[in-house]
Formats: C-alpha cells, sequence, structure tokens
C-alpha cells in the first residue's frame, strides 16, 4: 500500500515538463514525508488489456447479475487488480500531458480498463453512480505546448479538452479533493518555457509540503 502512488502518462521521460513537475513534488514529499511509501505506475510501461469480448461479457453478467464464466471471471479479475493501486494509496498523483486536445491514448486506455461498476464506481437505481475512491486526494500536472487559459487572445481554450474530461473523471471517481498544477508553452523549448516549469516545480513543491 502506497502513501503516494503517481500515475505517469507521459512518454517522454527526459523533457517532459508534466514529469519535471511531479518530480519536484515527489522530491518535496520525500524530504516532508520520510516514513512515506511511494510508487509508480506507468502507463507506457504496463501491459493494458483490450476490453474484449470476455471483458464485456464479463461487465454485462455484472449489470445482469449473471454468474461470470471463467474467462469472464479471469478478465474481471485483471481488471480488479489494475484498480487495486488506485483503491490503496492514500494520495494520487498523475502527470498528464495534453495530446490532441484531451490526455494520451494510454492514460484513457487505463482510464476506460479500470472504470466499471463496482471496479470504480457504484450504481444504485434509487441513488445513482457513487464513487469508490472517496476520501482520497489527487494531485494533478497538467502540461500543454500552447496556452490554453481563458486569458488567453487565442481561442485554444475552447480546446481544452485534457483538464476538463480529467477532472470530471476523478468526481465521477469520488475524489472531490483535487489540486492543479498547470504547465503551459511548453511547445518553443527551454528558452520559452523555462519560466513556466520552475514556477510549476516550486508551485509542486510548495503543494507537496502542505499534504
Amino acid at each position: 500500500m502506497a502513501d503516494l502512488l503517481h500515475i505517469e502518462a507521459s512518454p517522454r521521460k527526459t523533457r517532459s515538463a508534466s514529469l519535471d513537475a511531479a518530480r519536484a513534488f515527489i522530491d518535496a514529499y520525500r524530504l516532508s514525508h520520510p516514513q512515506a511509501s511511494i510508487e509508480t505506475l506507468d502507463v507506457w510501461r504496463m501491459p493494458l488489456p483490450e476490453f474484449d469480448n470476455d471483458a464485456l461479457d464479463a461487465k454485462y453478467a455484472g449489470l445482469s447479475g449473471t454468474p461470470l464464466t471463467p474467462s469472464q471471471q479471469t478478465a474481471w479479475d485483471h481488471i480488479h487488480a489494475l484498480a487495486k493501486p488506485l483503491h490503496e494509496a492514500k494520495t494520487l498523483l498523475f502527470s498528464v500531458p495534453l495530446w490532441n486536445f484531451s490526455i494520451p491514448y494510454k492514460l484513457k486506455h487505463f482510464i476506460d480498463v479500470v472504470s466499471q461498476k463496482d471496479v470504480l464506481f457504484s450504481f444504485d437505481p434509487q441513488l445513482g453512480f457513487g464513487g469508490l475512491l472517496a476520501g482520497k486526494r489527487a494531485v494533478v500536472v497538467y502540461a500543454r505546448g500552447l496556452d490554453y487559459g481563458k486569458h488567453s487572445n487565442t481561442p485554444a481554450h475552447a480546446f481544452d479538452f485534457q483538464k476538463s474530461f480529467f477532472d470530471a473523471w476523478l468526481r465521477f471517481v469520488g475524489i472531490e479533493q483535487v489540486d492543479s498544477i498547470v504547465v503551459e508553452k511548453t511547445l518553443f523549448g527551454p528558452q520559452v518555457d523555462a519560466a513556466a516549469r520552475e514556477e510549476a516545480r516550486g508551485a509542486a513543491a510548495a503543494l507537496a509540503r502542505t499534504i
């Protein structure tokens, strides 16, 4: 069981702006919590299953209350195992770059697989949906190549489906306490984004010391 679980969604390990700030958070968190356990889940290095026939049949069997076949049970057990680190960690740290106005497909793949009834959410006909990660805290580092803020002189903010989607997913699975750090203008190299990266690292370190 980890006190802090870092979910990496960037394959760019050397100059990733999201990882840069996330590592600053981890370094400060480690200094403030020397006994804490810290684990990493890299969606680019973990085998993610296809949500194929057995998984789909297991999903709908569960919804209808039908017993699962052995192959369906195997598929469903795998999904539970993938989601287990999210349940066990106290704080979740996500490093999320913007890809095509949204999130990297590997992170979306992970979310699509584990976001299942009785895995990350519950459903009651009378009460509706309920998130099963309630009580946890999430810290999300968002990195964007351009300026997607509403204060921008361009309409770029209308294309930001990165933060809006991810924040909505976190709320859906029950996480209400979410801290966000946004790094922008990373597309143009060190001469342009150095200040933004430094500010993000400082914000991440300061936040880690309060958790």
